[in-house]
């Protein structure tokens, strides 16, 4: 929408500098991008659980849309920090929704294929209003968030949720992604990995959900859905996808992985689902999804270095 201002929330994260930079290339739109530890010098800093300060800056701004990507996505450190994953994944969105209505804007709260236990997808994937049933507190801190989102909604508060599932793009580090970071282990063939080769994976391009969301901002917000689903529709598991990188990079083997075709046990496995393979037709009715092949973006993101 025309003379919109913007505010994407862990804007120096893979999929939120994605985001960022999506809303600045359409030119349309005043785009402020927040951070909290980043050294991003074009981001403006925030403490998101400063209650105080968030409340401030976002008075200040007065913006048209709220973009939250900011989140504890990594299900081990959730694991071993529940109470500092609880604040960021539950308290922080849920504050946001109640001040969407306070300060007039719409909030877009992304949350994640795991708030599903991934046990027995229906045939063409978890449609939204399905039971949720997260297995691990990563899971469940952003279904509680997706809660606390959509009942501000129905308070008054303008607010849509938007599930995601494993996401890949460009990446300062490899490490900040569950699907880059297979690129390293790939090429470090001195160490030995067993590699997942269990769990059913559909990796989705932050570029596509970046422009997704551009697009969506041009939809009346009172005609969205309290829920969405975003996904591309191709299914690998990690082993597979590693097979991938070795092919394109011209590795000739793989001997220092070895695949796992069980789920994780033992003291400090983290559980995962199997397959929480998201239905997108509701999503579609709305907008195209516009995804790119998973082999094709990485073809050429490989070929031309990484960048």
């Amino acid at each position: 929408m025309s003379g919109s201002k913007i505010v994407v929330t862990g804007a120096s994260g893979v999929l939120g500098t994605a985001v960022h930079k999506a809303f600045e290339k359409a030119l349309r739109y005043e785009v402020v991008g927040l951070k909290n530890k980043s050294a991003a010098s074009h981001l403006v800093q925030l403490d998101l659980t400063d209650k105080e300060a968030t409340k401030q800056k976002l008075e200040e701004i007065k913006p048209t849309w709220v973009i939250h990507c900011a989140a504890e996505r990594r299900p081990d450190v959730a694991e071993k920090d529940p109470v500092g994953t609880q604040l960021l994944n539950v308290e922080v969105p849920g504050y946001l929704a109640e001040l969407a209505k306070a300060i007039n804007f719409t909030l877009v709260y992304i949350s994640t294929d795991y708030v599903f236990d991934g046990r027995s997808p229906p045939p063409g994937g978890y449609t939204p209003e399905l039971p949720t049933n997260p297995l691990q507190i990563y899971g469940q801190t952003k279904r509680d968030g997706e809660t606390a989102v959509l009942q501000a909604r129905q308070q008054g508060s303008r607010a849509v949720v938007l599930r995601v599932p494993v996401l890949y793009g460009p990446a300062p580090n490899n490490a900040d992604s569950a699907v880059n970071i297979l690129v390293d282990v790939v090429q470090d063939r001195s160490k030995e990995s067993n590699m997942d080769d269990y769990g059913i994976r559909y990796p989705t391009n932050v570029l596509d959900i970046a422009s997704f969301l551009v697009r969506l901002t041009n939809i009346s917000p009172d005609t969205l859905p309290p829920i969405l689903h975003y996904s591309a529709n191709e299914s690998f598991t990690k082993y597979q996808m590693c097979k991938i990188f070795a092919d394109i990079l011209g590795l000739n083997d793989m001997n220092h992985i070895k695949p796992v075709s069980t789920p994780p046990t033992g003291a400090g496995a983290t559980s995962r689902p199997y397959n929480c393979h998201l239905s997108t037709a509701e999503t579609e009715k709305l907008l195209p999804l516009e995804c790119t092949g998973f082999r094709t973006w990485w073809e050429e993101y490989l070929h031309d270095g990484g960048k």
